[in-house]
Order: structure tokens, then sequence, then C-alpha cells
């Protein structure tokens, strides 16, 4: 089976935004290597590497959940037929299908020691982080934090080797857990800012094409972003569906800790889930996904799945806003959402 290898620019532009990310915020257009200190976590069970790019290739090892993979280059499989031909090069050990492996990197922060009564907003900038239910680490931990997901910062502590701890409020439960504060990158004023304020409301809107598997953003009836997602798909234990017609986003919140089911059979449980824009009372939304990277195909329990980046950018596009030190607003006037065959 032969494969083409692409240049750089060409895979940003295949991957949607899910590299990009990675360099966010700002946007750096300035790098010499996008691939540097770039990994793949494993966001699934298992999965195979493989000896070329392909399933029907021979694999060559087996990946686990969270296995750190380095990412050295990517490359498009020979299936015309697949909705995501990306598979990522992992030095000279194989290749990986790229919908279950998100690109992460390593970047730690200088700790923020005065944190303001609201709180603070903040992203997760390693590929995981475990929380913590003491500021210590033979404390029990409660569950992972995963790269780019968000959480609210409620105050800072230093324990007595000297690590500096954020506690992390968890907004299912309502209870305090505790972070490393250097894994965590506090947001700013400037990368929340809303998109194209000049725009009413009114002359905005959202369209979600279930066929296609893609949302595409409209001002003034001109399509001004498009980006794949994953809405109702099937699993083990049924059919879930995303519903037709016509919606508003009337309750946005930055994060939410979301939890459903047995996780053994098909639930889940998925704290820090980003950039959530609910659309229904049953919680069918629109939120970033870092547990797969294959959209453009059905996947999700009825909300529409998107890249951290893409779900960010909406987020910041539509209506209501949501003020730095709140943490969600609802029922404010929604930006139109149609889904549609």
């Amino acid at each position: 089976m032969r494969s083409e290898k692409i240049s750089r620019r060409d895979f940003l532009k295949l991957s949607g935004l899910g590299l990009a990310g990675l360099f966010a915020p700002p946007l750096d257009f300035h790098f010499n290597d996008p691939f540097a200190n770039v990994q793949g976590r494993v966001t699934t069970r298992t999965i195979w590497m493989y000896d070329r790019p392909s399933s029907e290739a021979k694999p060559v090892k087996l990946c686990q959940r969270d296995m750190l993979l380095n990412i050295t280059n990517a490359t498009i499989s020979d299936d015309v037929t697949s909705h995501n031909r990306v598979w990522y090069e992992i030095g000279r050990e194989g290749f990986v299908y790229s919908g279950y492996v998100q690109p992460v990197q390593t970047l730690l922060n200088t700790p923020q020691l005065n944190i303001p009564a609201d709180g603070l907003l903040a992203e997760i900038s390693v590929p995981y982080s475990e929380a913590y239910e003491a500021a210590e680490k033979t404390s029990k931990v409660a569950y992972r934090m995963y790269y780019e997901t968000i959480h609210w910062i409620k105050s800072v502590k230093t324990d007595a080797n000297g690590q500096v701890w954020y506690q992390i409020r968890d907004d299912k439960f309502d209870k305090l857990y505790y972070a490393r504060a250097e894994h965590l990158r506090i947001m700013t004023i400037e990368e929340l800012a809303p998109l194209s304020p000049e725009i009413p409301n009114s002359s905005k809107k959202i369209q979600v094409q279930l066929d296609e598997q893609i949302v595409i953003a409209y001002e003034n009836n001109v399509p001004v972003f498009v980006t794949p997602a994953s809405t109702g798909g099937i699993f083990r234990v049924g059919t879930y569906t995303t519903p037709k017609g016509s919606f508003l986003t009337y309750y946005k919140r930055p994060s939410r800790h979301m939890a459903a089911g047995d996780i053994a059979a098909s639930g889940f449980d998925l704290p820090g889930v980003p950039w959530v824009q609910y659309i229904t009372e049953s919680g069918i939304s629109f939120h970033g996904t870092f547990w797969h990277n294959d959209f453009g195909r059905p996947h999700s329990h009825g909300c529409i799945n998107l890249s951290m980046q893409s779900a960010k950018w909406l987020y910041r596009w539509t209506s209501p806003q949501v003020s730095m030190n709140k943490e969600f607003s609802f029922g404010g006037v929604g930006t139109n959402v149609e889904i549609v065959l």
C-alpha cells in the first residue's frame, strides 16, 4: 500500500484545529517545526501501531490508554473512502490512526499566588494531571484531568516541600480537589474576548449537517467558519441521536463535569469538558472533546463533539457571552442553531 507524506502546512489543514491548538494562545505561525515536543495521548482502551499507515498493515505494538507517543510527522492513507485519512508517524516505531490519539504538549507554568475571590479559569497544559483530595502527593486521586480541559481555580496552597497547589472546584459534585499549579495555565481576558461583536446576534446562525458531520457558522448568510463534528452514534447499549430542528445557545459555561451511566457499558465520566453550549433542556450541547480525535463521523451520546479549538471559537462567537468571573450564563438571548440532515 502506497502512502503519501504531506507537508506540515497541509497537515495543519487536514487535522482541523487539533494540532493548531497546541500553539494557542496565541497562535504561533513562526514555528520552525510544529512537531517539536508534540506527543500523542492514546484516548481509548487500546490501539495498534502498524508498520504502515493502514489498519490492514502489520501490527507492531499495542498501545494502551494514556500512553504518550512521540509524533514526528503525519501521512495520508490511501483509503479514499475514510472520513479521516490522517495517520501519525511515531519516529521509527510505526504509524497510528489519528482518530484515537490526542496531540498534546507539556507546557509548565509559573504559579499565581494571588487568587481573587471569584476564582480563575485555567486550562490543563500537560498531557494529564491528577486531581488529589488533599494538597499532598500521597493523598487519594479523585480523577485525572486531561490536556486543554478547563477548570476553576478557587485558591492556592504551598506544602511543606514547596510544591504549589491550586484548589480546583468540581462543579458536578461541588467538591474541592487539588492539582499541581504548574500544570494549569490561567486564561486571559483577551483570549476569551467575543468574536465578531460588531455583527448583530440576529445575523449569526449555526448549521449542523448530520449527513456530512460538519458545523458551519454564518454571518449574514455567508459562511465564516466550518469544522468537522461528531454527533449521536451507535454504542453497545444503544443508538444515540442528535435531534433535528431549530434551537438556541441559551445556556453556556466554559467548563462542565459531564457524567452519566455505567462507564463499563458506554457510560462516561468527563471532568472539565470545555466550551459547553447547551441547546436543549435534556443536555444536548456543543462542546470540546478530548476523549477522541475522530471527527467527521457519529461518535457521541447526542451532543455535537468538536475539537477543543473549534469549540472555543464557536463559544466566543455566539451569544450570550459569559463573563470571565462567572461559571455560566443562562437564559440570555442565544444564537440560532439549525440541525439538518
